[in-house]
Formats: structure tokens, C-alpha cells, sequence
């Protein structure tokens, strides 16, 4: 009697999102038999949720400055980024015949800025090489016996794999399956995790009952943000935000939340300064404010002499008392930097990104966890973060490439596959 033959490499990729699905493409097309688990009903929820606005699937600045977008993980990123860059992330689009452009900002879309025919041409694919899918798993970590473990509509049930990439988001918009419950079931195992935290996220203020009635959701621009770093250096940076009646968000406070959201961690708060008027000096404006008002109130004043109005008066009134409002050089000055006063970031669920997670120092270059061989990490559950912009999205893909390269080597090193 013969031993029977063992089976051939089996690889489960759990998370449906871009990380998890290059990890499941890069193995299956090396041989390997993929499983990808889903804990929503379909893959890519957040990836769908990202192209409604017109999908930024990544950035054209040119390297190295592409790679400092990720603060002090530039150098870890930017070794995944040398396997798959920007340039072949649009490259890997077009073999799906999506074709891109770069927007006036520097970011990159598809042409018909949807996420949908995209992801679409992507499952097909996978489908077609042979990953098999398997929905509604919601993965609870290994049994006794290591084999993964996973609730399902019809109960639970448990999977023999020979290697596992795991691939499951942080802690933003948990509604579409990233929920951070997997922190617990790492941390168990004695995996080194760097807590959750907001990233790409607007700010709570506390504004007056008639700011946050009248103006949220009005759009500040063109204005420009000046903050300090943790260093104390000081930075500038233009661009449009928009105020909410809690606090402010938008584009520009998410390029610069991460500085915001430490200082909130150092010193309770974050002073934030925005030049509302950034097309004239400080000393035009006071020129400008000081011509004779003829009668009228301030608000028309501010229009005629400086082209503010709204929500933009609004904020002089909620930064200025009376007597100060009645001072022309102290509304010149309070236009050029309004203090605003930042308490907190917005809870994790409605932000855009997290950042924390699986430290990188916890894992070796191929993504694989140190203390737990064959378990691969990739995607937002690793400690990196970055701005909107494509940036996100970028590292997603090139480090799912790299934890799916990196499973491939490690089982063909563990069971011979061919």
C-alpha cells in the first residue's frame, strides 16, 4: 500500500480588499491553491466606497518624494513600492483595460472614475485562475489543532491551511468589514501591535450652537493651515477644508491629521492656524479694513474689502470678542492666523484610514510574521499610514504583492511546490 500524495499547497487569504486580493492573484499565478475568506457578503466594499467620489487609485509624484508620504515607515514602504509602484499600479489597471489619467491635483483616476468595472474585471480573473471564494467567514482565529477558524451564516466551520495571508483592514468604517477585532486574537499570540488610531480625520472644536447650526458642512478655500510639527517646526500647507458641527475636516486637515492627532496625544489639544484671505499680506488687508465703512456692518465691510463672507465672518465671531471685532488690525491679523483650538480627533469608525497595527519590526522582509511562521500580514492592518491621495491605496496593493510573493517562497520552501 502506497502513502498518498500530499496535497498541493494551500494558501488562505483572508480580507476581500486590495491587499488581500493582489496576495490571492500573485500566489494562484505562481501554482498555489488559493482560498480567500470574506467577511461581508462580497469582496471590496471599501475599494467601491472610494471610487463613489471617482476612484483615486494613486498618486503621480515622482520617487522619493512619493515615498516620504509615509513618515517614518518611508523606507519599509518604499522597499514594497520597488516591487510595485505607482506607474505599475496603472499598468496593472490597463491589463483590465482601465485606463488612467493624472488629475490637476497629481492624482491619478480611471477615466470613467469608477471603482466598480474595475473591481469586477478582478474577481473575474481571480475566478477564472481558480481562487476559490468563500463570503460571510468571518475569521476567529485558529482552533487547537491550528487549522483557521471562521463563523459562518451556517455555524461555524474550521480550514486546514498550509500558509495564511491575512489581510484585514484597521479600524475605519467597520460597517464594510474592517472592525479591528483581529487586534485581539494577535495580541493573544503574543504579536506586537502598535494601537489603533485615527488617521485621514477631521477634528472636534466645539463650536458655538450658531456656528455649527448655520455654516457645517460650508467649504473653506481657498485657505492655508500652519502647524507644528512634533519637533516644533513650523509648516504651511494650502488646500480646502470644510467645516462640520463638531469641529473641521476635509482634504487639507486629513494631509496634515497625523501631526494634529500627536500633538492631541502630547498636550491634550492641537492649536491648528488657518489664513483665510492667503492671497494678501497682512499689511494690504489692514490697509484694506481700514477704509471708511459709510454705515456699513462688518460682515458687508469684510465682503466689499477682503471677498469673505459666510462661514468665513462666522469664524471671526467665534475666535474674536466684541471689543476685538471693533480692532482693525486685530481682524486683519486673526484673518492672516485663526486660532482654532483642535480636542480630538474623530472616533476611528468614521475616519477614512487608522493608523497602528502589526509593528513592521514584528515581521521579516517578506511580511511574515516572526513569531508565527507561514502567517503573512499585509494591507492597512500593518503599522504605516499615509494622506488621501492614491498613497493608501498604493501601499494596499504593493504590500499584499509582497506578503503573496512572500508566502509563495516560504511554502515552496516548507512542501517542495512546483
Amino acid at each position: 500500500m502506497t502513502d498518498a500524495p500530499p496535497h498541493p499547497a494551500r494558501l488562505a487569504v483572508i480580507g476581500g480588499g486590495p491587499a488581500g486580493l493582489m496576495a490571492a492573484e500573485v500566489a494562484r499565478a505562481a501554482g498555489i491553491e488559493v482560498h480567500l475568506f470574506e467577511a461581508k457578503g462580497s469582496v471590496g466594499r471599501k475599494f467601491l466606497i472610494a471610487g463613489k467620489g471617482g476612484l483615486n487609485l494613486t498618486h503621480s509624484e515622482s520617487r522619493p518624494a512619493f515615498d516620504g508620504r509615509y513618515r517614518e515607515r518611508a523606507g519599509d514602504v518604499g522597499a514594497w513600492l520597488d516591487d510595485f509602484d505607482a506607474d505599475a499600479l496603472r499598468g496593472w489597471a490597463r491589463g483590465f483595460g482601465v485606463e488612467t489619467y493624472v488629475g490637476s491635483s497629481g492624482r491619478v483616476f480611471p477615466m470613467d472614475r469608477k471603482a466598480a468595472p474595475l473591481l469586477r474585471g478582478w474577481v473575474r480573473r481571480l475566478r477564472d485562475a481558480g481562487v476559490q471564494f468563500h463570503v460571510q467567514h468571518r475569521w476567529q482565529g485558529w482552533d487547537d489543532a491550528g487549522a483557521l477558524r471562521f463563523a459562518t451564516p451556517a455555524g461555524d466551520t474550521s480550514f486546514m491551511a498550509d500558509a495564511v495571508v491575512l489581510a484585514l483592514g484597521g479600524s475605519s468604517w467597520p460597517q464594510l468589514g474592517s472592525d479591528g477585532a483581529w487586534v485581539e486574537t494577535l495580541t493573544a499570540r503574543g504579536i506586537d501591535i502598535a494601537p489603533l488610531q485615527p488617521a485621514n480625520c477631521g477634528f472636534d472644536i466645539g463650536w458655538s450652537d450658531f456656528l455649527s447650526g448655520k455654516h457645517a458642512g460650508a467649504p473653506l478655500k481657498p485657505v492655508v493651515a500652519h502647524w507644528c510639527d512634533a519637533a516644533g517646526i513650523e509648516h504651511g500647507l494650502q488646500g480646502e477644508c470644510v467645516l462640520t458641527e463638531a469641529g473641521i475636516e476635509g482634504s487639507l486637515v486629513y494631509a496634515i491629521a497625523a501631526d494634529l492627532r500627536d500633538a492631541i496625544a502630547r498636550n491634550g489639544h492641537a492649536t491648528l492656524h488657518l489664513d483665510l484671505v492667503p492671497g494678501r499680506t497682512l499689511e494690504r488687508l489692514r490697509q484694506d479694513l481700514e477704509k471708511p465703512r459709510n454705515g456699513r456692518s462688518l460682515g458687508e465691510h469684510l465682503r466689499r474689502q477682503t471677498g469673505i463672507d459666510g462661514a468665513k465672518v462666522a469664524l471671526l465671531h467665534e475666535v474674536l470678542d466684541k471689543p476685538a471685532l471693533h480692532d482693525t488690525a486685530r481682524i486683519a491679523a486673526t484673518l492672516k492666523r485663526l486660532p482654532l483650538r483642535l480636542l480630538r480627533p474623530r472616533p476611528m469608525a468614521e475616519t477614512i484610514s487608522t493608523a497602528g497595527g502589526v509593528r513592521l519590526e514584528a515581521m521579516d522582509d517578506a511580511l511574515m510574521l516572526r513569531d508565527a511562521p507561514g502567517v503573512f500580514c499585509a494591507g492597512e492592518m500593518l503599522d504605516w499610514e499615509a494622506p488621501t491621495g492614491g498613497y493608501l491605496l498604493t501601499a494596499c496593493f504593493a504590500s499584499g504583492l509582497r506578503a503573496g510573493r512572500g508566502a509563495v517562497a516560504w511554502l515552496r520552501d516548507e512542501k517542495g511546490s512546483e
